[in-house]
């Protein structure tokens, strides 16, 4: 596939099952062969792996040119390839799309699915699944939630209309809910509104609060109280990183499920019969393209015992 960057016209390679190719550009360097170079920056993929893509014709430059092995290296040259995850878990889980039109489709997300290619997981995402079923190689999620949050994701299918749908998101115009299982704590004046400021806890899994100017603004209410667990509705009015768990965390309300926090639970231990008790509820916010009022719900429902 052509397309223009800028006034220059460029070969951009097709998905495959969904999977869009990784592009790098070459730096300035001396390296005496483009594999070289590939090697180098890409330490945990064997060399051996790197030329069986090669020889599959899995890796081609910005021009559609296959890249062997043997090519020397060209500095500001774009190179594209298709990255693959040996052993990739499959998730026994299902996304739904609850909404669909020509700029917009709104899915209703499962624990433990991705929304993106990350890590151990490419095609076992809801950006990749959505690709492959529907064949719509343009689509980009306008905005995330965990990989553990279960509930709205929205993605963009016009890249000329995109920048208006992040907008609603970077303007704060779009109202999101969340519901949360945890603790009840009777001695906590509800409902509340916890401001703090959230950075990374020096673990890239890990954000903590700290002292400073705030970052992170959520409204909290009590929905329902059952025995000593109750259900939360939560409102975020900024999009940190994990913003709802470090908040509920530090009130003394760790989301049941919750591998991170208070606790960190060492990479691996997922159990699918423990999800994560937080929800993207529901969404609202007027249409940019449109100009119609929008509001979607979650069809699922977090279980209070």
């Amino acid at each position: 596939m052509w397309c223009l960057s800028g006034s220059k016209k460029t070969f951009v390679p097709p998905a495959r099952n969904g999977v869009g190719p990784s592009c790098i550009g070459l730096p300035a360097g001396s390296w005496p062969t483009i594999l070289d170079f590939l090697v180098q920056r890409f330490p945990a993929i064997a060399r051996a792996v790197w030329q069986q893509r090669m020889a599959q014709g899995d890796v081609v430059d910005e021009h559609g040119v296959p890249v062997t092995s043997g090519r020397p290296y060209q500095s500001h040259l774009r190179v594209y390839y298709y990255r693959t995850v040996a052993d990739e878990p499959k998730i026994p889980f299902i996304e739904v799309i609850l909404f669909q039109d020509e700029q917009l489709i709104v899915v209703d997300k499962p624990h433990f699915l991705p929304v993106v290619p990350s890590g151990r997981y490419l095609a076992e995402t809801v950006l990749v699944r959505l690709k492959h079923k529907l064949g719509i190689d343009t689509l980009v999620p306008i905005h995330r939630i965990d990989r553990d949050t279960a509930g709205l994701v929205m993605f963009s299918v016009q890249p000329d209309t995109r920048a208006r749908y992040h907008a609603l998101f970077s303007q704060r115009t779009v109202q999101k809910t969340y519901e949360a299982i945890a603790p009840w704590r009777d001695d906590l004046a509800l409902p509340l509104i916890r401001e703090s400021r959230i950075v990374e806890a020096g673990h890239f899994m890990l954000q903590h609060e700290v002292s400073g100017p705030s970052n992170a603004i959520t409204h909290l209410d009590v929905l329902e109280v059952r025995g000593a667990l109750a259900r939360y509705r939560l409102r975020p009015v900024t999009g940190q990183r994990h913003q709802l768990r470090v908040h509920m965390a530090a009130l003394g309300l760790p989301i049941l499920g919750d591998g991170l926090y208070p606790t960190l639970t060492p990479e691996g231990q997922i159990d699918y019969e423990r999800p994560l008790q937080l929800l993207a509820k529901s969404i609202e916010f007027v249409d940019p393209v449109t100009g119609e009022q929008r509001h979607f719900e979650s069809s699922r429902r977090l279980m209070l015992a």
